[in-house]
């Protein structure tokens, strides 16, 4: 074989460094936060009769209504995490023809920080900006990982957001571990910890969260993608930014005590709990099942805190078949087409 004729390396994610990634990457502004867009699936085309008032972050003029086509999938991380968590799903929905976004959330990833103050209302506004503007292309489906999940749990709390459906991954709030009750009684060994007159060295910070982050994210810790422990630890590069994320959690912790009104979740709503989840407990996920009478329940033993990583193709099947199912009624995305909101312009 000659030199022309040898194939291209692949890379970690399987694909040769001449082929194109699949995911494309943007800026975009939505309820003020510049943030990052992971995107999938084909580019959406205007028609000669009409154009969507914003499309992908764009002002353009809009005439008559706007026909949503496929379903797009919305996928929202976790705590401390960022939309490159959904790249091993992202990748299989590519090849699949499936259009999906994955936001980095206020706070996370390379978004805007979040403002002084309660942050679910923040996360709440970002959200429903995001909605809105996939609302114009095709049936919003939500999935959300953690934090992701109580943000795609309250989105289809409110009825003016065309949300056709959810699929909540270890959403907290109901039954949470020992973990998550610890942080919100910040006991003495965390106070001590912040309160430390001489800051901790950033190498022993990091070198701790290496061993750490396997643990409370994957199901098993020696299987852990090395990229995504490296991507989870820089979070924590030193004494300081570690403190601020341990008070930033602990806010959050008190108020997700009153979070939910799940009452009025009336969009089908899957909720996928996982047997060796460190962070949220399978009792949790059984008690939001419990409270949404028409909400589906899908266990798996085997998948920690982060199904997405342990398991990204049992993920993107069932955020294919939910998806189809979910978005069959598409009246609400129809209705919300001409009404998007100006929260979103290009970053």
């Amino acid at each position: 074989m000659t030199a022309s004729q040898r194939p291209e390396p692949a890379d970690p994610g399987g694909r040769t460094t001449t082929e194109a990634d699949p995911i494309r990457v943007s800026f975009r502004r939505y309820a003020g936060v510049r943030t990052r867009v992971l995107e999938v699936g084909p580019p959406p085309v205007e028609s000669a009769d009409r154009a969507p008032r914003r499309v992908l972050g764009r002002r353009t003029a809009t005439r008559g209504h706007a026909k949503p086509t496929a379903p797009r999938l919305v996928l929202l991380h976790g705590y401390c995490d960022s939309a490159d968590t959904w790249r091993p799903v992202l990748e299989l929905l590519a090849t699949a023809g499936i259009p999906a976004v994955a936001v980095d959330l206020p706070g996370f990833g390379d978004a805007q920080p979040l403002r002084p103050g309660p942050m679910l209302p923040q996360l709440d506004a970002f959200t429903a900006a995001v909605i809105k503007e996939q609302a114009v292309l095709g049936t919003v489906v939500l999935a959300g990982n953690s934090l992701g999940g109580t943000m795609s749990l309250r989105a289809a709390e409110n009825h003016r957001l065309p949300v056709a459906g959810v699929v909540s991954i270890a959403a907290p709030g109901f039954v949470d571990s020992w973990l998550i009750r610890t942080m919100a009684r910040y006991p003495l060994p965390l106070r001590m910890y912040s309160a430390l007159p001489l800051p901790i060295p950033g190498f022993v910070v990091r070198a701790v969260a290496e061993q750490v982050v396997p643990r409370l994210l994957y199901a098993n810790a020696t299987a852990a993608d090395a990229d995504q422990v490296r991507r989870f630890t820089s979070l924590f590069p030193d004494y300081r930014s570690t403190t601020t994320r341990l008070e930033q959690a602990r806010q959050l912790v008190e108020e997700l005590t009153n979070a939910y009104r799940l009452e009025e979740v009336r969009v089908p709503l899957v909720v996928v709990v996982c047997g060796k989840d460190k962070l949220v407990s399978a009792a949790s996920g059984r008690r939001l099942h419990a409270l949404v009478p028409h909400s589906r329940l899908m266990v798996r033993e085997d998948w920690g805190h982060c199904p997405q990583l342990d398991d990204p193709v049992e993920i993107s099947e069932l955020l294919t078949y939910f998806s189809a199912s979910a978005s069959r009624p598409s009246k609400i995305a129809s209705r919300v087409a001409a009404e998007v909101s100006e929260d979103t312009v290009a970053g």
